[in-house]
């Protein structure tokens, strides 16, 4: 298991430290280097969200990156495809570059484009269609979205999708993966965070038995891309797909990321298009496909600048905080909002689903409970914004960005108060959860 490493600028302590006391929050926020970016979002009605995980918030950097956008588009027209300043033109690479810094890659095997089941499609189906019949392994407690989109490349090129399972539905074993990687399997692809129970699983070892196997591994890395360092190239990763509008803070459906090996490139896109064409020669319109020299050949259409601009200024943020101190910080909080579900929470029946070691946590924390929508509704209207997985899992993650300590705190407390008053046993209908 990963240890922890002190950061420079954060005050790190072992869970063992840690009290569940509202004055510990106080402290740890007064000790907390990162506090006043708090101050560059916009909470929703001065709630306390705990939904980042699902969709980050909006920060005042992104929307002047937005604005920004606007406003060429106003005053130059077409021309900012060229002439705005970054050009249009170069969007997906610029910001694939400013994203790499963050998950350990060269700038050139990232690129901002598509939406996570349209990179996913692109990138499988270029393996897929070198080794017809192979079969490909996923695992069960994968984002549903993903396994459609498998099922489907499968079904294309005459595999079949074997399934990786799970004992008690909550985690994975490395172990029982490694041991599904038969000579069947020609491609892999697993999430880095579970969705529901936010493990993290060991992605270097995985990649280094995958590469042992031949066979090619991909990582969705969209609940840990901005949560978790990553260091692709190190791990000598074949490829990864994430979305931007979680931990990232690029906005609701915001243009998505992919990562490639340059010793893919020549393999050339499953899905030809013309934005993954040689830049210098893309307006030329050759009928002949001229494929571009890296990454950004599995580029497909034109992008969405409108639903791109927001990483802009969403990545500035992240890149000034420094995501090896976010990720210490989320660490604390996550150590001692499950701190807090011990001491105030376990006795009304609540139970964490996340694993307590540091190295195998990504950035929420899974609240199990029998009337678990039931807490989530009526946590809702107390002004504590939760999320809800079926059948009895609520996902609490704060952000390193904008949630503080005592924000935990008073969501916790908020928790139990209702559960003893019974009030969430008034609430009807069903909370709705996108991503």
């Amino acid at each position: 298991m990963p240890r922890r490493e002190a950061i420079e600028g954060v005050v790190t302590l072992p869970t063992s430290g840690l009290r569940a006391t509202e004055e510990q929050a106080r402290r740890f926020d007064a000790e907390d280097a990162l506090s006043g970016f708090k101050s560059r979002f916009y909470i929703p009605n001065g709630k306390i969200y705990m939904d980042g995980n699902s969709l980050g918030l909006m920060s005042r950097d992104a929307e002047s990156s937005l604005t920004r956008v606007l406003e060429e588009w106003k005053r130059l027209g077409i021309d900012g495809w060229l002439s705005a300043r970054p050009p249009w033109f170069e969007y997906g690479e610029r910001l694939g570059a400013r994203v790499a810094a963050i998950v350990g890659a060269d700038p050139e095997r990232v690129v901002v484009t598509g939406s996570t089941t349209i990179n996913l499609h692109a990138l499988a189906l270029t393996f897929l269609r070198e080794m017809p019949g192979k079969n490909v392994l996923a695992d069960r407690l994968n984002f549903p979205s993903d396994l459609y989109a498998l099922a489907g490349d499968t079904a294309l090129t005459g595999g079949r999708l074997k399934m990786v399972d799970s004992e008690d539905g909550r985690f994975l074993d490395e172990a029982e993966i490694i041991r599904a990687m038969t000579p069947d399997v020609g491609l892999a692809v697993l999430p880095s965070v579970l969705y529901r129970s936010g493990q993290l699983l060991d992605m270097p070892r995985l990649a280094r038995a995958a590469r042992e196997r031949r066979i090619i591994l991909g990582f969705d890395c969209s609940h840990s891309a901005g949560a978790v360092p990553h260091h692709f190239d190190e791990w000598d990763l074949d490829f990864a797909f994430w979305c931007s509008y979680k931990y990232l803070n690029g906005g609701p459906g915001a243009t998505a990321v992919l990562y490639l090996s340059p010793r893919h490139w020549a393999i050339g896109p499953a899905l030809p298009g013309w934005w993954g064409h040689r830049k210098d020669t893309q307006f030329e319109m050759r009928t002949e496909y001229d494929q571009a020299p890296a990454a950004g050949a599995w580029q497909v259409g034109t992008p969405n600048i409108l639903g791109t601009a927001a990483l802009w200024g969403a990545m500035e943020v992240i890149s000034e905080a420094g995501i090896e101190r976010i990720r210490a910080k989320s660490l604390r909080q996550t150590a001692y909002l499950i701190c807090l579900i011990d001491e105030m929470l376990a006795p009304l029946g609540f139970s964490v689903g996340t694993p307590r070691e540091d190295g195998r946590r990504g950035g929420h924390v899974a609240l199990e409970h029998k009337d678990a929508w039931r807490v989530c509704a009526a946590m809702k209207e107390r002004g504590v914004i939760p999320d809800f997985r079926p059948p009895d899992v609520m996902r609490l993650a704060p952000s390193p960005l904008y949630t503080s300590f005592v924000d935990i705190w008073n969501a916790v407390d908020a928790i139990g108060q209702i559960v003893k008053s019974g009030s969430h046993l008034a609430m009807d209908g069903h909370p709705r959860s996108v991503t």
